[in-house]
Protein backbone atom coordinates (compact mmCIF):
# COMPACT_ATOMS: atom_id res chain seq x y z
CA UNK A 1 0.00 0.00 0.00
CA UNK A 2 2.95 2.62 1.07
CA UNK A 3 4.26 1.80 -2.76
CA UNK A 4 0.95 2.50 -4.56
CA UNK A 5 0.65 6.19 -2.41
CA UNK A 6 4.40 6.58 -3.15
CA UNK A 7 4.22 5.98 -6.91
CA UNK A 8 0.83 8.27 -6.93
CA UNK A 9 2.59 11.14 -5.28
CA UNK A 10 5.39 10.68 -8.04
CA UNK A 11 2.76 10.95 -10.72
CA UNK A 12 0.98 14.12 -9.37
CA UNK A 13 4.35 15.59 -9.03
CA UNK A 14 5.68 15.08 -12.33
CA UNK A 15 2.25 15.86 -13.69
CA UNK A 16 1.40 19.34 -12.41
CA UNK A 17 4.65 21.04 -13.80
CA UNK A 18 3.77 19.52 -16.74
CA UNK A 19 0.32 21.06 -17.25
CA UNK A 20 1.14 23.87 -15.81
CA UNK A 21 3.40 24.75 -18.41
CA UNK A 22 1.11 23.11 -21.59
CA UNK A 23 -1.13 25.93 -20.02
CA UNK A 24 1.13 28.38 -20.14
CA UNK A 25 2.69 27.46 -23.72
CA UNK A 26 -1.21 27.95 -24.99
CA UNK A 27 -1.43 31.08 -23.47
CA UNK A 28 1.57 32.43 -24.85
CA UNK A 29 0.07 31.04 -28.47
CA UNK A 30 -3.16 32.70 -28.62
CA UNK A 31 -1.28 35.64 -27.33
CA UNK A 32 0.48 36.16 -30.59
CA UNK A 33 -3.42 35.88 -32.09
CA UNK A 34 -3.90 34.63 -35.62
CA UNK A 35 -4.92 31.16 -34.27
CA UNK A 36 -8.56 29.76 -35.03
CA UNK A 37 -10.30 29.05 -31.73
CA UNK A 38 -13.67 26.86 -32.07
CA UNK A 39 -15.27 26.94 -29.04
CA UNK A 40 -18.44 24.09 -28.84
CA UNK A 41 -20.85 25.77 -26.94
CA UNK A 42 -21.48 25.73 -23.35
CA UNK A 43 -23.58 22.67 -21.58
CA UNK A 44 -26.79 22.24 -22.91
CA UNK A 45 -28.26 19.25 -21.91
CA UNK A 46 -29.68 16.35 -23.98
CA UNK A 47 -28.69 15.44 -27.95
CA UNK A 48 -29.74 17.49 -30.88
CA UNK A 49 -33.02 19.08 -30.87
CA UNK A 50 -36.90 18.42 -30.75
CA UNK A 51 -38.15 17.17 -34.33
CA UNK A 52 -39.89 20.48 -34.89
CA UNK A 53 -38.06 22.91 -33.69
CA UNK A 54 -37.27 26.43 -35.10
CA UNK A 55 -34.47 28.12 -35.48
CA UNK A 56 -36.03 31.30 -34.57
CA UNK A 57 -37.33 30.43 -31.55
CA UNK A 58 -35.41 29.22 -28.79
CA UNK A 59 -38.06 27.91 -26.78
CA UNK A 60 -38.09 25.06 -29.33
CA UNK A 61 -34.83 24.11 -29.31
CA UNK A 62 -32.30 23.09 -26.73
CA UNK A 63 -30.90 24.98 -25.07
CA UNK A 64 -28.43 26.08 -22.31
CA UNK A 65 -28.70 25.45 -18.51
CA UNK A 66 -28.11 27.37 -15.89
CA UNK A 67 -24.47 25.47 -15.30
CA UNK A 68 -23.78 26.10 -18.86
CA UNK A 69 -24.41 29.67 -18.49
CA UNK A 70 -21.78 29.72 -15.66
CA UNK A 71 -19.60 27.47 -18.27
CA UNK A 72 -19.99 30.23 -20.82
CA UNK A 73 -18.95 33.07 -17.88
CA UNK A 74 -15.73 31.14 -17.45
CA UNK A 75 -15.44 30.88 -21.27
CA UNK A 76 -15.11 34.41 -21.52
CA UNK A 77 -12.99 34.85 -18.05
CA UNK A 78 -10.67 32.71 -19.71
CA UNK A 79 -10.25 34.98 -22.54
CA UNK A 80 -10.38 37.91 -20.78
CA UNK A 81 -7.89 37.06 -17.67
CA UNK A 82 -5.17 36.02 -19.57
CA UNK A 83 -5.33 39.11 -22.61
CA UNK A 84 -5.95 36.98 -24.86
CA UNK A 85 -6.43 39.46 -28.24
CA UNK A 86 -10.16 38.28 -30.10
CA UNK A 87 -10.52 39.61 -33.39
CA UNK A 88 -14.08 38.49 -34.80
CA UNK A 89 -16.15 36.00 -32.99
CA UNK A 90 -18.83 34.04 -34.98
CA UNK A 91 -21.49 32.03 -33.78
CA UNK A 92 -24.02 29.21 -34.92
CA UNK A 93 -27.67 30.63 -35.44
CA UNK A 94 -28.85 28.15 -32.64
CA UNK A 95 -29.65 29.82 -29.31
CA UNK A 96 -27.28 27.73 -27.14
CA UNK A 97 -24.70 28.64 -29.65
CA UNK A 98 -26.06 32.55 -29.22
CA UNK A 99 -26.08 32.52 -25.78
CA UNK A 100 -22.63 31.34 -25.80
CA UNK A 101 -21.25 33.62 -27.95
CA UNK A 102 -23.49 36.30 -29.41
CA UNK A 103 -22.70 36.67 -32.65
CA UNK A 104 -23.40 34.41 -36.16
CA UNK A 105 -21.97 31.47 -37.46
CA UNK A 106 -24.23 28.96 -39.67
CA UNK A 107 -23.97 25.39 -38.50
CA UNK A 108 -24.98 21.74 -40.04
CA UNK A 109 -26.39 20.33 -37.09
CA UNK A 110 -29.49 19.05 -37.73
CA UNK A 111 -30.03 16.68 -40.29
CA UNK A 112 -32.86 19.10 -41.86
CA UNK A 113 -29.41 20.75 -42.54
CA UNK A 114 -26.42 18.01 -43.43
CA UNK A 115 -26.72 18.59 -47.14
CA UNK A 116 -25.70 21.91 -46.41
CA UNK A 117 -21.96 20.52 -44.75
CA UNK A 118 -19.77 20.26 -47.83
CA UNK A 119 -21.05 23.48 -49.40
CA UNK A 120 -20.60 25.11 -45.91
CA UNK A 121 -17.25 23.54 -45.17
CA UNK A 122 -15.82 24.90 -48.19
CA UNK A 123 -17.42 28.33 -47.54
CA UNK A 124 -15.29 28.23 -44.25
CA UNK A 125 -12.44 26.99 -45.89
CA UNK A 126 -12.24 29.84 -48.40
CA UNK A 127 -12.91 32.17 -45.52
CA UNK A 128 -9.81 30.86 -43.51
CA UNK A 129 -7.71 31.12 -46.33
CA UNK A 130 -8.35 34.91 -47.12
CA UNK A 131 -7.96 35.63 -43.53
CA UNK A 132 -5.01 37.39 -42.49
CA UNK A 133 -5.24 39.22 -39.03
CA UNK A 134 -2.85 39.14 -35.84
CA UNK A 135 -5.89 38.64 -33.38
CA UNK A 136 -7.42 34.94 -32.81
CA UNK A 137 -10.65 34.41 -34.80
CA UNK A 138 -13.27 32.76 -33.05
CA UNK A 139 -15.92 30.16 -33.66
CA UNK A 140 -18.62 29.38 -31.68
CA UNK A 141 -20.42 25.95 -32.91
CA UNK A 142 -21.03 22.41 -32.56
CA UNK A 143 -19.87 19.17 -32.11
CA UNK A 144 -19.85 18.25 -35.88
CA UNK A 145 -18.67 21.53 -37.04
CA UNK A 146 -15.13 21.16 -34.58
CA UNK A 147 -15.67 17.19 -35.80
CA UNK A 148 -15.48 18.18 -39.48
CA UNK A 149 -13.25 21.24 -39.64
CA UNK A 150 -10.49 19.71 -37.41
CA UNK A 151 -11.04 16.14 -36.77
CA UNK A 152 -11.53 16.53 -33.47
CA UNK A 153 -14.24 15.42 -30.67
CA UNK A 154 -15.15 18.44 -28.26
CA UNK A 155 -16.71 18.12 -25.10
CA UNK A 156 -19.75 20.95 -24.10
CA UNK A 157 -17.64 24.18 -23.52
CA UNK A 158 -14.46 22.85 -24.93
CA UNK A 159 -12.02 25.80 -26.60
CA UNK A 160 -9.93 23.81 -29.42
CA UNK A 161 -7.26 26.07 -31.13
CA UNK A 162 -6.26 25.89 -34.56
CA UNK A 163 -3.67 27.15 -37.45
CA UNK A 164 -4.73 28.12 -40.55
CA UNK A 165 -4.36 24.92 -41.74
CA UNK A 166 -6.57 23.75 -39.10
CA UNK A 167 -4.36 21.57 -37.84
CA UNK A 168 -5.29 21.24 -33.93
CA UNK A 169 -2.56 23.05 -31.73
CA UNK A 170 -4.29 22.81 -28.11
CA UNK A 171 -7.00 22.38 -26.28
CA UNK A 172 -8.93 23.73 -22.97
CA UNK A 173 -11.64 22.20 -21.23
CA UNK A 174 -13.51 24.47 -19.18
CA UNK A 175 -15.65 22.77 -16.93
CA UNK A 176 -19.45 23.71 -16.20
Amino acid sequence: MKFIKFLLIIFISINLPIKADSNQNVINELKKGGNLIFIRHAYAPGGGDPKNFDINDCKTQRNLSNSGRYQAKKIGSYFEENNIPIGKVYSSEWCRCKETAKIFFNSFFSSQLAKNKDPQMKKLKMFISNWNEDKNLVFVTHYVVISESLNYAPSSGEIVISNKNFKVIDTIEIEY
